[in-house]
C-alpha cells in the first residue's frame, strides 16, 4: 500500500512538472511567426494575457479620476455592463468556430480586441 502511495504521489509531481513545462514552452514560442494552430491558439491567448493587466492598469486612475467628479458609482456601473458586453459579443464573435481547432484563436483575439479598446476608453476618461 505504501509503495502505491509513493508512485501515485511520484507520477502526480511527473504531471504537474510537465504541466509547468508545457507551459513555459507555449510562452517561449515564436508569437511573431505562429506556424499551427496550437501555436496560434495560444500565442493569442498570451495576448490576452497581456491585454487584461493593462485593462487593470487603467482601471485604477480611471476610478480615481471618476471619485473626482462624483461619478465612481456610475463608472463601476458601466465596468460591469462591460464585462457582461465583452462575454456575449466574443461569444457570439466565436460561435461559428465552436468545437473546431480555431475556436479558441478567435475567442481571445476578440477578447483581447475588446478589452484593448476599454483600456483605451478608460486613458482616456481620466484624462479629460
Amino acid at each position: 500500500m505504501r509503495f502505491e502511495t509513493t508512485r501515485n504521489r511520484g507520477l502526480v509531481v511527473c504531471l504537474s512538472l510537465l504541466c509547468f513545462l508545457a507551459g513555459n514552452l507555449a510562452q517561449a514560442q515564436n508569437c511573431a511567426n505562429p506556424i499551427t494552430q496550437i501555436d496560434m491558439n495560444q500565442c493569442a491567448q498570451l495576448r490576452y494575457q497581456s491585454a487584461d493587466p493593462a485593462l487593470n492598469a487603467a482601471w485604477g486612475p480611471a476610478m480615481t479620476f471618476a471619485r473626482q467628479i462624483g461619478q465612481q458609482e456610475a463608472l463601476r456601473g458601466v465596468q460591469r455592463q462591460w464585462i457582461s458586453y465583452r462575454d456575449a459579443a466574443c461569444t457570439v464573435q466565436a460561435s461559428p468556430y465552436k468545437g473546431g481547432s480555431t475556436y479558441p484563436l478567435i475567442w481571445f483575439s476578440c477578447l483581447t480586441d475588446v478589452t484593448e479598446t476599454r483600456t483605451r476608453m478608460l486613458q482616456d476618461f481620466r484624462s479629460y
